[in-house]
């Protein structure tokens, strides 16, 4: 089946390199001259496990192609992916103008018989602005579908081709067809493909993400609970999660949610909700409880040095939101380093992905190393902001040698508090009793 993605960012090149390794011809479009040219020349400009050796895989076997000439990819296309940012607006809600720029411009090359599917996160009503859109264009009704994403950065790949569920909202029937013949490859485990209308798809999308995100600014505050009252955070987890009806899933305490989804996808939701007349009380605490979030463990460090951070050297592991990935979007390792650089602390950082990305907005106010315990190197403390898995079995005595005093502030509750209280630091966590030396 050929297939046209417009847009090659995160959801894009990921849908159309994991489509194009299920056998079939896909187009990726964008207007990046700089970012196609990378990418057909086998460079991948995302960190994402396992897509660089698919796309070069795929582009070598000639099912997988990268252009900026979106005409002649659309005009050949049985279907059309749309697949471009939906960033958040000021007031909140997901600015559309690049998808209504694109939605423009495929209108002359769109065949008879194509689809038109959406994959970028969109409000409610962007699949029937879409068709009649290109009703107005084409003077013709073109099919145009909804099928949203469910991907998590640093497990895409996974996620794609062993999906828990594929979700198409359509109109027609056989639109649906041709949708599940393009997913049966991926399906073959008994997993369900889910029809439904075109606005109950874009909402799936919303209100999956919603919960989620919910589910984590819940235990956050649970934690935030517990430590002023003697509780431990992680045997209550437990003490929960083994109730079917709850589980485990999304209920780590940390320091807070980021990345592209969630954040902008609760305000997005929360926007709708206004704009039909509904007070989205939920939505509007799990943002706020979030916010407070990243800005627990800074107040653990502020604590800890009595608000005297100048002159200060403070090491940084995780920049990125989460593990595998090199997203720092809403990452509150940032209001981290935001707010540590505004006390007049020095900050040494270490990610194994990310680093490129915080460096291209800060420069030189942060020392960069390769290396996690480079960092720890004459350090007052150590703040500990993604869970990536190299930082769960450190050197502990070599940490000890290196810094100047053996401060933890861990907003992942990596370590267990006895054994870094019997190793000689001073610990921090979340929703569990600071311990010192013993």
């Amino acid at each position: 089946m050929k297939v046209a993605v417009v847009g090659t960012g995160y959801v894009g090149l990921v849908s159309g390199t994991c489509f194009a390794d299920s056998g079939n011809d896909v187009t990726c479009i964008d207007i990046d001259e700089a970012k196609i040219e990378q990418l057909n020349q086998g460079k991948v400009p995302i960190y994402e496990p396992g897509l660089s050796e698919l796309v070069v895989r795929n582009a070598a076997a000639g099912r997988l192609h990268f252009t900026t000439d979106l005409g002649s990819a659309v005009k050949i296309a049985k279907l059309v992916y749309l697949a471009v940012g939906t960033p958040q607006s000021d007031d909140g809600s997901a600015d559309l103008s690049a998808l209504r720029s694109v939605v423009d411009a495929i209108a002359p090359h769109l065949p008879e018989d194509a689809i038109v599917v959406t994959k970028s996160t969109v409000p409610v009503g962007t699949n029937a602005w879409i068709f009649a859109r290109l009703k107005e264009a084409t003077g013709r009704e073109c099919d145009v579908a909804s099928n949203p994403e469910f991907l998590k950065e640093g497990a895409a790949i996974k996620d794609f081709t062993f999906p828990d569920r594929v979700v198409v909202g359509v109109r027609r029937p056989e639109v649906a067809e041709t949708l599940q013949e393009l997913y049966a490859p991926f399906l073959r485990t008994e997993r369900p493909f889910l029809v439904m209308s075109p606005e109950s798809a874009e909402l799936t999308k919303y209100v999956a993400n919603a919960l989620l995100s919910t589910k984590i600014s819940f235990i956050n505050e649970m934690a935030n609970i517990c430590e002023p009252m003697g509780g431990d955070i992680n045997d209550v987890r437990r003490g929960i999660g083994h109730d079917q009806r709850i589980g485990f899933q999304f209920l780590f305490p940390g320091v807070g949610y980021g990345g592209s989804c969630f954040p902008k996808d609760v305000r997005a939701l929360a926007s709708m909700a206004k704009s039909v007349g509904v007070e989205p009380r939920i939505m509007n605490s799990v943002d706020e409880v979030n916010d407070n979030q990243k800005h627990i463990l800074i107040k653990k460090v502020e604590a800890h040095f009595n608000g005297q951070l100048a002159g200060k050297t403070v090491a940084i592991w995780g920049l990125a939101f989460k593990p595998r990935t090199d997203d720092i979007r809403e990452a509150p390792a940032l209001v981290m380093i935001d707010r540590l650089l505004e006390l007049g602390a020095s900050l040494h950082v270490h990610d194994p992905e990310a680093m490129g990305n915080v460096r291209a907005i800060y420069g030189d106010k942060l020392t960069y190393a390769t290396q996690p315990m480079d960092v720890l190197e004459n350090a007052d403390a150590l703040a500990i902001n993604t869970e990536w898995s190299e930082f769960r079995n450190p050197n502990f005595d070599e940490m000890k040698q290196r810094m100047k005093q053996p401060v933890v502030f861990d907003g992942r509750n990596l370590y267990d508090p006895e054994q870094m209280q019997e190793q000689g630091f001073t610990y921090h966590s979340i929703g569990r009793s600071s311990v010192g030396p013993s």
